[in-house]
């Protein structure tokens, strides 16, 4: 047997021990043909060359976007602006994006925000900042005006569906005649993302900034198109002029889960989260009505008349009768009626010559009082003539209702609740379910129509089941395999798992055997004992077969049989006396 002896560990080769490894390293290379030593150093360079690379894919930085969808020159600016800052980068499959280190994107984006990068391919108030001495004023007219159109595609373009925007204002030269003059105008192109739009609030919110950015400029002046060259500045018109208003949509939508809402808060306490689905459908109506009604009634009731005007008029006439004395006294006109009435004495009258003042309302001695005129009674004579006019208007009862129906006023309700079955355990102690009772089912329904509000008069409809939930995947939860994270592990774990594949099949399907070649086992060692060839193991010990354990064995017996002939006799005694038996 040969015995080989082995360097200590940690110590350094000598020089003999280097040409021995070397002189048995070529000897094993002699052992290999040309081809396969062609294909071991192969192998050999493929092991190496998946080694290196995975080495350098792990230590890869993560690219991630920096910029996307910007224009030519912006993206040369940046760039340059990266190259300087010794920032490594790359672009995307597409070419429309600029790829940085993860670890690298927010410091690289304030840095370039400091010179003004990206600028979005338009110029503001920066260009005013590079006045040239001797400008003429209608350059600076220009550069003010192509400062101000970028100023506001700069800040339309921050609308979460706008991916670019134009400016164009149209600012006529201001006049001193009032005829002549024009007001400005402004059209505006933008460039939406692919599947947005824009909604009507939104449209008007754009067409309102840039007429607020522009003096004496209406926001009925502002058009706006899109890409595809449409005007969309008219679209909240055409969708009213069409019945589509979004906003009825959106407050119907309103209404329903409001109902849905306050029904799924009173039913989640009885039956459980989940284990309830409402459906609502609000019939809302949104027609305008104006009604005025005029009514006029007669005025009899006592107690309400009211008196608009009363006139009343009397008037009474004396024929009067010669009396007195003939002469010149009695043909004299009689003294004009003066209030109080004073007159002279008269002879036979019972005058006493003294004037008496008649108090207001009464009726002197000897006096007539007759349509607020007072006379002497002896002036009066037969017939006195009297007449009395009493002229009364009354209101009249007018009543004048103006009416204005309310907008959205809900005409009808109809709504739908389906109510899982009650989880049990059934005898045999395994999960089970079973339906609600009438009682139960009353009880709910009488508590949805509190909630929805339920009018019969207003045509309102209820409909409530109850029925086993069946289990199925939520929509609203992504299976496993279409994760995106789920997919991006999985995508890494394949390709190490078939770096790691390809390296297992390299070394044991082709580099062992190949070392197996080189390096074969050393001959077995022949041993003669007793006149029998044996082979010896690599460890130097003695293999036997089975035909040589065998003549082993009766060797054994005979030099026993020779030894104590006495026990091989017995143990042939008790063989043969088991047999017999």
């Amino acid at each position: 047997m040969a015995a080989t002896t082995d360097s200590t560990a940690g110590e350094t080769p000598t020089p003999g021990q280097l040409s021995v490894l070397l002189d048995r390293l070529r000897e094993a290379l002699a052992r290999l043909s040309s081809t396969q030593k062609i294909l071991l150093g192969v192998t050999l360079a493929a092991i190496l060359a998946l080694l290196v690379t995975s080495a350098i894919w792990m230590r890869q930085p993560d690219y991630r976007v920096l910029f996307s969808n910007i224009g030519e020159r912006d993206g040369g600016a940046i760039i340059t602006a990266l190259e300087q800052l010794n920032v490594p980068y790359r672009f995307s499959d597409s070419g429309t994006a600029i790829l940085v280190p993860g670890e690298k994107v927010h410091e690289v984006r304030l840095r370039l925000a400091t010179q003004g990068l990206p600028k979005g391919g338009s110029v503001g108030f920066e260009l005013m900042e590079n006045q040239k001495f001797g400008t003429s004023q209608f350059a600076e007219q220009v550069n003010f005006q192509r400062a101000l159109e970028g100023e506001l595609a700069r800040t339309i373009q921050s609308v979460a569906a706008v991916q670019a925007a134009r400016v164009h204002l149209a600012i006529p030269k201001p006049s001193v005649f009032v005829r002549e003059e024009q007001k400005p105008s402004a059209s505006v192109l933008l460039n939406l993302y692919p599947g947005r739009a824009l909604e009507p609030a939104q449209i008007a919110g754009i067409q309102n900034l840039v007429a607020a950015s522009v003096p004496q400029l209406a926001p009925a002046s502002v058009t706006l198109l899109d890409q595809s060259g449409a005007m969309i500045s008219q679209l909240k018109s055409k969708l009213l002029e069409a019945g589509l208003d979004p906003t009825q949509i959106k407050y119907v939508q309103e209404v329903e889960a409001s109902v849905i809402k306050r029904i799924e808060d009173i039913l989640t306490p009885i039956v459980g989260k989940d284990n309830a689905r409402v459906q609502v459908a609000a019939d809302i109506d949104f027609s305008q009505s104006e009604q005025t009604a005029e009514t006029n009634r007669p005025n009899t009731t006592p107690p309400d008349i009211t008196i608009r005007s009363q006139q009343t008029s009397e008037t009474a006439s004396v024929n009067p009768t010669p009396m007195g004395v003939p002469g010149a006294l009695t043909n004299q006109p009689p003294v004009p009626a003066t209030a109080p009435l004073t007159a002279p004495p008269v002879a036979g009258a019972g005058g006493s010559g003294a004037t008496t003042a008649v108090p207001p309302g009464q009726q002197a001695p000897g006096q007539i009082n007759a349509a607020g005129v007072q006379a002497p009674i002896y002036n009066a004579g037969s017939p006195i003539s009297t007449r009395k006019d009493s002229t009364i208007n009354y209101e009249v009862d007018r009543t004048v209702r103006h009416t204005k129906q309310s907008v959205g006023v809900i005409k009808r309700l109809s709504a739908a609740v389906v109510i899982n079955h009650r989880k049990d355990v059934g005898k045999d102690g395994k999960p089970t379910t079973k339906p609600l009772g009438d009682a139960e089912i009353k009880q709910i329904n009488d508590l949805v129509r509190e909630a929805m509000g339920y009018t019969q008069e207003r045509g309102d409809t209820l409909s409530v089941a109850n029925a086993p939930f069946t289990l199925a995947e939520k929509a609203d939860e992504l299976p496993l395999w279409k994760d995106p994270e789920v997919v991006s592990l999985g995508k890494e774990l394949l390709f190490w798992a078939a770096i790691a594949a390809i390296i297992a099949y390299l070394l044991l399907g082709v580099v062992r055997p190949l070392v197996k070649t080189m390096f074969p086992p050393p001959e077995p060692e022949t041993v003669n004992i007793d006149g029998i060839d044996i082979i010896a193991g690599e460890d130097g010990e003695i293999e036997l077969s089975a035909a040589e354990q065998l003549q082993k064995k009766i060797d054994e017996a005979r030099e026993l049989a020779r030894q104590d002939p006495k026990v091989v006799a017995n143990i042939i005694k008790d063989w043969i006396g088991a047999n017999g038996s």
